[in-house]
Order: structure tokens, then sequence, then C-alpha cells
């Protein structure tokens, strides 16, 4: 099992642990789902901003590394909650990732000039 995977898995139990189903879920408990995860990832983005100066008009801030690592990690379970809603896989995430990598660098490489909504449409 490779740390995808395991990440994957770990993710499930906790989900299960908590009282969640995301086995057959209706598209409407999707979008609930979908929405409440989105939200605490929101927060936990906001908790990593938190942890670096960002108000530059203010001088009392410091640079929490360790704590923007564990923010980081929050981020990572809740994003993996979202995939598994989603119905993802470790597997469908890593080529979802790959493809998506693939278009980014295309989109670079052509200078990004225009927005192509349909060049993502195969992921």
């Amino acid at each position: 099992m490779d740390k995808l995977d395991k990440i994957f898995e770990m993710q499930a139990k906790l989900t299960a642990r908590l009282g969640v189903n995301l086995d057959n879920l209706s598209e409407g408990e999707k979008v609930e789902w979908v929405l409440k995860y989105s939200r605490a990832l929101q927060q936990e983005i906001s908790e990593l901003v938190d942890s670096v100066p960002w108000k530059w008009w203010a001088n009392y801030q410091n640079f929490d590394e360790q704590n923007a690592r564990v923010e980081v990690i929050d981020i990572l379970h809740f994003l993996v909650s979202i995939a598994q809603v989603l119905g993802m896989t470790a597997e469908d995430f890593f080529q979802a990732y790959q493809k998506k990598n693939g278009i980014n660098h295309k989109r670079q490489d052509s200078g990004y000039a225009v927005k192509d909504k349909s060049d993502s449409r195969e992921i």
C-alpha cells in the first residue's frame, strides 16, 4: 500500500468513527457533505493564514511554522474527505492530479493567455 492509499484508508476510518457514512449518498447528501467539508476546509486555510504574519500594518506577529504544518494536515483531512464524498479513491485522486498537473504545465508552456474551460473536461 502506498502512502496516498494509506491516507485515504485512515481518513475513511476517521470519518466512520465520527459517525459519518459516505456509502450510497444521494445527490443532496453529497452536496451537503461537500459544503460541510468545504466550509471546514476554508476555516483550516484561515488558520494556516493566521500562522504567518500577514498583517503588514502590525509588527507583533510571528511565523508559527509548527502550527502552519498542522494546519496543512488539517487541510488534507478535509480535502480527502471531499474526494471520498465524490466517490474518489486514492488512485482516482492521483490520476486526476496527474492529468491536471499536465494541463497546468501545458498552460504555462503556451503562456496561458486564453482560458480554455474545456481543457480539464477529461479529468
